[in-house]
Parts: C-alpha cells; structure tokens; sequence
C-alpha cells in the first residue's frame, strides 16, 4: 500500500469528479488496436533471482550493435564512447546533480553547461545556444514555435528530406498551436524545390542537411530565398559529427540550427531522449526556448556562472514563456561537453573525416554489387541505396545472417511507395571487413 494508497471508493470518488464512469474513458483518444487488452504476457511473481534470470533470457535475444556487423543510423549512431566519458559523468558532484535552480549553489553544474553552450555555438556557426533541449525532434517542434513568434507567422514549410520522427513530432506541436504545417513529399534523390514552397505566409522552412537520406543540402541559396519573403531557416541535423566536416549552417544563412547531439559522449542505449541541441542568432535570444548560462563576476570580481535566461512557464506568466520544456537534458549534456573536449577541434574534424572516408569505401563498394543501385551524389556517412527486392525482406534476410543493414525507409514511410529503398550509415566502429562482409551478403541475398 506504500505506493497505492487509493482505494476502490476513492477512485471511483475521482471518476465522479471529473465525470467519467471508467478509468478507461480517460484514454479514448489513444486507438483502439493500441490499447493492451487485458493483462501483460508475463510470468506469474517470482523472486529476485527468478526474475534476473527470466530477463536476462528474454535480454540475450537481442542482437547487440557490439556484436556484428553494424550500419544502422536514421537518427541515431553509433560512435566510440572513450571511457573517460563514462567515469567522469558517474561521479557523485555530477550524478547526483539536478539542474541549477539555485545558481550560486551549482557553480560547477553551471559551468559545464556554459561550455556545453560554447562547443555548441561553434559547431553551428551561431552566435549562441541553450543549456540542450530534451532531443533533436522536439528541439525542431520549438525552432518552428520560435520562427512564429519571430515572425509573426504561422506557417512552417518542411523539407522533404526531414527525419520522418522529426516531421511527426513537429505536426505534434503545430497542431495544438492549430498553425499550417506545409509537408513536402519525401525525396529520396534530394531533387526537391523547397524554395518554391516559400511565400510571403511563411514563417520558416525547415531543412535537414545531411537529409534523412544522406543528402548534403546547399543551405544558401535556400536562405536567401526565405530572408527575401521574410521567412526564416531552420537548419536540422541528426548526425552531429557532420558539422565537423561540412560548412556550419550558421555560415550558410541558418537563422536556428537544431539538432541531436547523441554521436557525441552519448551511446545508442543512451535514451529516451538524447540530448536537443539549439542555436541561433544573438538577435532572436529573447525568443530562445530553453535556458541560457551565462559567465560574470562576483562580488569581489571573481569569475562565476549564472542562469542568465530562463523564459520558462514555471519562472515567468505563462503567456510570456517562450517553452514549456521543464529542464535540460544534463547529463547527456555533459557527456557531450567531456567527449568533444577530449577530442578538441582537430580530433572531431579526424573523426569527421574517418566516418566520411568509410562511407566512400562502402558507396564504392557496393557500386559492384548486382541489384543495387547508390541513390547519393553527396553524402557524409549515411546513403540510401535501391535494392531490386522488397528492402524489409533484404534487411530481415541480412539479420539472419547476423548484419545490421540498415533502416528500411518503408519502416518510417510505411505509406510513402519507397518499398525497395534502405538508408544505410557507417562511423568509425564500421571496418573494413564489416564492408566487405555487407557487400558480399548483399549479392548473395539478391
């Protein structure tokens, strides 16, 4: 009873209040069909060690990234955590720290998130961050909030290369604030006029570059078609490491750059959430959702951290809150901040160049795989490739073979016709022989 303290009277009591009869009228927005009817299929109580080892049962059917060959991205990847990393985000200053309410009791919390800013700001090519967003999705949702608020515009243009998750979440958002949303149609060859979509209406146009398929988009020409109808441009990456090697957004014409930061510090197991990033121009700060550090000085003109921005609905009047967004997402945060500090400038621009250089390997190499056709011009270490079967059905058969091939686009687009389509992606846990391995299946299997 320590945690269930109601009773059947109390509950009903409740129903009444609010007036409903059942405890599940309060769920008749979710379907039907995604309702569990009844109770789980899991064993009756057993004790602690039963229960250990009936998990690790059901663990050991999975097939971990570690394990074999690996080329799974679409948001998500998997890089080189340094265990560094690991040891210095479990000690107890840091662990057990929560976001700095108080800031002159979390100078040290403070900090890290000021230079977390700071490493975020230059990888973008901004002029300034916020202490992370909960994940790259819902940090894109709040770019668009923010370009209306900016703007004074309701309509969102979003590129069809946008990650599908990240287009869903955003229609989310926009929904609730009941403004447009204009999806253009996903474009697997990246071929698509996103500035014809862009009017006098519009508030911003959302473009993801390395698109969902692997894509590197020219922001410019993109920007300065937006800036001239009085729109905005909200640069979207889901692989960060990409900003190492490629032009920043922030110098493209990018007027918010959003993101994941998950490569960085953070393990695929890492999540839920991973860990939003969130720049943009020192003209919009005061539009920024989320929370800004800043550095001063004290009383005695020694150096210190303060919360310099907060425009959160639990500090100021609701109507005046920028976000609702409760906290930052910390420790990733600082894992992110640990690894991009051991690595410095010249190792992310080395690991950068690592992951771009093993993803030409793959793209050469499956040029001579029969059945298989390389959908990408450009690319940084994720491509879509045609495959003259049905691609879930060529995935499966690769899985039996212990290879991880991939994302099928059909599996995220389930009603876009891409049924022969895989988007594949490689880093610099992928070797040689991974290459080799892939390659060689594929034209068994087709």
């Amino acid at each position: 009873m320590r945690y269930l303290p109601l009773t059947d009277t109390d509950r009903a009591d409740m129903l009444a209040a609010i007036g409903v009869d059942a405890i599940d009228d309060l769920f008749v927005d979710i379907p039907a069909d995604k309702r569990v009817d009844g109770a789980l299929d899991l064993p009756p109580h057993r004790s602690e060690l039963g229960v250990e080892q009936a998990l690790k049962r059901m663990a050991m059917k999975n097939v971990s990234a570690d394990s074999v060959p690996f080329f799974v991205g679409a948001g998500a990847y998997k890089h080189h955590v340094p265990a560094t990393v690991d040891h210095l985000i479990q000690r107890s200053e840091f662990l057990t720290s929560y976001t700095p309410y108080q800031p002159e009791v979390s100078q040290g919390t403070l900090q890290v998130l000021f230079e977390f800013q700071t490493q975020v700001a230059e990888l973008t090519g901004m002029e300034v961050a916020n202490a992370s967003m909960y994940d790259g999705s819902t940090a894109t949702a709040e770019a668009v909030l923010m370009a209306n608020r900016v703007t004074k515009r309701r309509k969102a243009v979003l590129a069809g290369g946008l990650h599908p998750h990240y287009r869903d979440v955003v229609r989310t958002v926009v929904d609730m604030a009941d403004d447009k949303l204009v999806c253009l149609e996903a474009d697997p060859l990246g071929t698509e006029d996103v500035i014809a979509a862009i009017d006098e209406e519009t508030a911003c146009v959302v473009v993801q570059t390395p698109s969902f398929y692997g894509h590197l988009i020219d922001l410019k020409p993109i920007a300065e078609a937006a800036h001239a109808k009085g729109a905005l441009l909200v640069a979207v990456f889901t692989e960060v490491v990409a900003l190492a090697a490629i032009e920043p957004p922030g110098a493209q014409g990018a007027d918010i750059v959003v993101g994941e930061g998950q490569s960085i510090g953070n393990p695929l197991t890492f999540g839920g959430p991973y860990v939003g990033l969130f720049a943009t121009r020192q003209k919009f700060l005061r539009q920024m959702p989320g929370r800004l550090c800043g550095e001063t000085v004290d009383a005695d003109g020694q150096r210190g951290f303060v919360l310099t921005l907060s425009t959160r609905e639990q500090h100021i009047r609701r109507d005046k809150a920028t976000s609702n967004i409760c906290t930052n997402s910390g420790l990733c945060a600082l894992a992110f901040s640990i690894h991009a500090t051991l690595l410095g400038g010249a190792g992310l621009t080395k690991l950068a160049a690592l992951n771009h250089a093993q993803a030409v390997m793959l793209v050469e190499r499956l040029d001579t795989v029969r059945g298989v056709e390389v959908l990408n011009d450009t690319f940084f270490n994720e491509v879509t490739i045609r495959v003259d079967r049905n691609a879930e059905g060529v995935v499966d058969d690769l899985a039996g073979r212990g290879i991880l091939a991939g994302v099928p686009v059909s599996r995220l687009l389930p009603k876009s016709g891409h049924d022969d389509l895989i988007v594949l992606a490689v880093t610099e846990c992928v070797s040689d022989d991974d290459i080799e391995t892939l390659a060689t299946a594929l034209s068994e299997v087709l």
